[in-house]
C-alpha cells in the first residue's frame, strides 16, 4: 500500500469529518422526535433540522462541555418559536418545546386557557378528525380538542385531553431575565416550564424549522410507515389540517 496516498486520504477524510463536525456545531442540527409532546405539530419520528445560528453565532464547539460563547448575538428568541435546549436539570439531554412567555412576560393559566400579560392566549377550536388519523397509537384512544393557537407571530396547532384534570391550572408567574417559559404543543401530555421551570436562554441550541423525514418504528401494535407527506415541511408552516392534509391526500403513508 503507498504510504503517501494512505495518509493523504485520511487527511481528506479528517478534513470532511472536521467540516460536518463544524458545520453541525455552528449551522445545522439534526434530532429526531422520541416523545409525543409537541403532537400535532411534531410527530413521534419526525426528524428535524435545527438553526443554530438563528439567535447568534457561536464560537465552534464550545456548548459542548461548556456554555456557548457568542461571537455576535441576533435576533433573541420570541413568543411562539419551536426551540430544541438542554434540559436545566440534566444538560446531557435536549428536549424540544414552544416558547410562550419572553423575559419580563406574566404566564398564568386557569382552566387549561394560558393568560399572556393578563390577556388570554387566542385560539379557536376547529374538528380535528384529519389529526387523529393520523395520530400516534398510544394517543388514538384519547378525547382531544384541537385549538388553531396564535403565540406571538406564529400561528399552530394545540390539543388537550378532555379527561385530564391534572395541571388545569398554573400560578402567575414573571418569566425571569435571560430565561423562557415553554410549553408542548400536546398540552396535557409534555413536561415543560409548569413542572420544572425556566429555560436559560445559554441553553438554547436553536430554533427548529424544518421536517426533513418522518418514519413510524414498530412499537407494540404500530406498524412500519414513512410519512411522505411531512418531508420537507417547515415546522413554521404545519398548519392543520389544510397543509398537511392537502399533502397527505396527495403523497401518502407508505406502510409495510
Amino acid at each position: 500500500m503507498n504510504i503517501r496516498r494512505l495518509k493523504k486520504e485520511l487527511l481528506i477524510f479528517g478534513a470532511v469529518v472536521s467540516v460536518i463536525l463544524t458545520a453541525r456545531s455552528i449551522f445545522l442540527e439534526p434530532f429526531r422526535i422520541p416523545t409525543g409532546s409537541m403532537i400535532p405539530t411534531l410527530m413521534i419520528g419526525d426528524f428535524i433540522l435545527v438553526n443554530k445560528m438563528e439567535y447568534g453565532l457561536k464560537v465552534p464547539f464550545v456548548e459542548y462541555f461548556s456554555d456557548p460563547i457568542y461571537i455576535k448575538e441576533f435576533d433573541r428568541p420570541r413568543r411562539g418559536d419551536v426551540i430544541v435546549f438542554k434540559f436545566p436539570s440534566d444538560p446531557q439531554l435536549s428536549y424540544i418545546k414552544r416558547i410562550v412567555g419572553v423575559p419580563g412576560d406574566t404566564v398564568e393559566i386557569r382552566n387549561k386557557v394560558v393568560y399572556l400579560n393578563e390577556q388570554p392566549l387566542k385560539t379557536e377550536e376547529f374538528d380535528g378528525k384529519d389529526i387523529m388519523y393520523d395520530m400516534d397509537q398510544q394517543y388514538k384512544y384519547y378525547k382531544f380538542n384541537f385549538f388553531q393557537a396564535h403565540t406571538g407571530g406564529h400561528t399552530h396547532v394545540i390539543q388537550q385531553n378532555d379527561d385530564n384534570y391534572y395541571k388545569i391550572d398554573f400560578d402567575k408567574v414573571t418569566v425571569p431575565s435571560e430565561s423562557y417559559f415553554v410549553l408542548g404543543d400536546n398540552r396535557d401530555f409534555s413536561s415543560d416550564s409548569r413542572f420544572w421551570g425556566f429555560v436559560p436562554f445559554k441553553n438554547i441550541k436553536g430554533r427548529a424549522f424544518l421536517v426533513w423525514f418522518s418514519m413510524i418504528i414498530p412499537l407494540r401494535d404500530e406498524k412500519f410507515k414513512i410519512r411522505p407527506y411531512r418531508m420537507g415541511t417547515m415546522v413554521d408552516e404545519i398548519s392543520y389540517p389544510e397543509e398537511i392534509m392537502k399533502r397527505r391526500e396527495k403523497l401518502g403513508p407508505i406502510s409495510h
